[in-house]
């Protein structure tokens, strides 16, 4: 449709509204805090990635450190179990050489005792520990307390007690007497400088001949 301006007048221009300044002052400051707010933002995320990333890489460095330490571990045990098995077998074997050590020593301290006295041999030898039983059988009673005296002066032997000493029949033309006594092994070795002591080598001194019978 076409309009005609029959007045002949000319029409005004409709007049521009402007803007307020305060309105478009706040709308840059909203933009420019939306944009530092998107910075920090930013910033913040890639902050907390970098720190994510860094702590899973720990995670899985400690991961594997820990497997690493777990292997080892489970060396370390291994190897305990077969040194506590090689120990046991070591405790064994001293233990037994000790008792045949021992076993050998005692013996040859019972016979250098034996061979002084004329007269007496011996029937049973007991130890349990450091504690002897020693049964024998004598010609006579002064051969029993000539063996009590030659125990005390041995220095092997402590704590010497005579349980029994009695006349047996077990040869009726011949006086024996059967006898029993309980000591312990001395913790002191005698020195070598006594005359009833052993040679070095635990055999009897030449000086003495064998006397009696074990």
């Amino acid at each position: 449709m076409i309009r005609i301006n029959l007045l002949g007048q000319v029409r005004p221009k409709a007049a521009k509204q402007a803007v307020p300044l305060e309105a478009t002052v706040q709308l840059l400051f909203f933009i420019v805090a939306l944009a530092l707010a998107l910075v920090v933002i930013g910033v913040s995320y890639y902050q907390q990635k970098r720190e994510l990333d860094a702590t899973n890489n720990k995670i899985l460095a400690l991961t594997a450190e820990k497997q690493s330490l777990q292997q080892v571990k489970q060396d370390v045990d291994r190897f305990q179990s077969q040194k506590a098995v090689l120990q046991q077998r070591i405790d064994v074997i001293e233990t037994l050489q000790k008792n045949r050590t021992g076993a050998q020593e005692l013996l040859q301290m019972v016979a250098n005792t034996v061979v002084r006295v004329d007269a007496l041999w011996l029937t049973s030898l007991n130890r349990d520990g450091s504690s002897l039983t020693i049964a024998g059988e004598a010609g006579s009673i002064d051969a029993v307390a000539n063996f009590l005296t030659e125990m005390k002066r041995s220095g092997y032997f402590d704590q010497i007690e005579l349980k029994e000493a009695k006349e047996n029949d077990i040869v009726p033309s011949v006086e024996t007497f059967a006898f029993s006594l309980t000591a312990s092994v001395a913790g002191v070795q005698p020195s070598s400088g006594t005359p009833s002591s052993p040679s070095k080598t635990g055999a009897p001194s030449s000086a003495a001949p064998p006397k009696g019978r074990i």
